[in-house]
């Protein structure tokens, strides 16, 4: 049976089909998401996020593209609001040039990270956080977005520049006097 006649039957309520798929694509869609997410458990609950998205979505499948198609663009979905809904965030130490501020509290260079990550355009934001906090690749970057890989190449290089000014340029931690 072709995936188009497995996608309508489990559109239409056939579990066995809608089993025929999952089973046939699986693998794929833990793949994308074991390469971007570090915790196991987390990898099972965004698999289910994906699959649930799929699933919900079968009807809307028009079969112009193939079936793994449609599918790995949820889950490139599903691992996009997955990182804008983390919280914590990390940046290499390229970002911050050492020597241009005293140590500062963990807390308050925390706020100012966060502070410059919320001025950046959403476009280098975006490209940034994919980039070195996913660890996405500037192809995944591209097709996920839209963009050419060399815009994304552009958009990382100009965000980072703009987090090392501000944090260059944020004011220094205040220090407590020892009386």
């Amino acid at each position: 049976m072709s995936a188009l006649h497995l996608v309508r039957a489990a559109a239409a309520g056939d579990e066995s089909a809608a089993a025929t798929l999952y089973d046939e694509h699986a693998s794929l869609v833990r793949g994308m998401i074991a390469r971007r997410v570090p915790d196991a458990a987390l990898v099972d609950d965004l698999c289910q996020e994906a699959w649930l998205r799929a699933f919900r979505a079968l009807p809307r499948f028009r079969g112009e593209a193939a079936f793994s198609t449609w599918l790995h663009s949820i889950v490139r979905n599903v691992l996009i609001s997955w990182s804008r809904r983390k919280s914590i965030v990390h940046f290499h130490s390229e970002m911050v040039d050492e020597s241009a501020r005293s140590p500062a509290d963990p807390t308050e260079l925390r706020m100012d990270l966060q502070r410059a990550l919320a001025e950046l355009p959403d476009g280098m934001r975006q490209v940034l956080l994919l980039h070195d906090v996913e660890g996405w690749t500037h192809q995944e970057i591209g097709d996920t977005l839209g963009i050419a890989e060399g815009t994304s190449k552009s958009q990382l290089f100009k965000a980072r520049a703009k987090l090392r000014d501000a944090l260059r340029d944020a004011p220094p931690p205040a220090v407590a006097s020892v009386a």
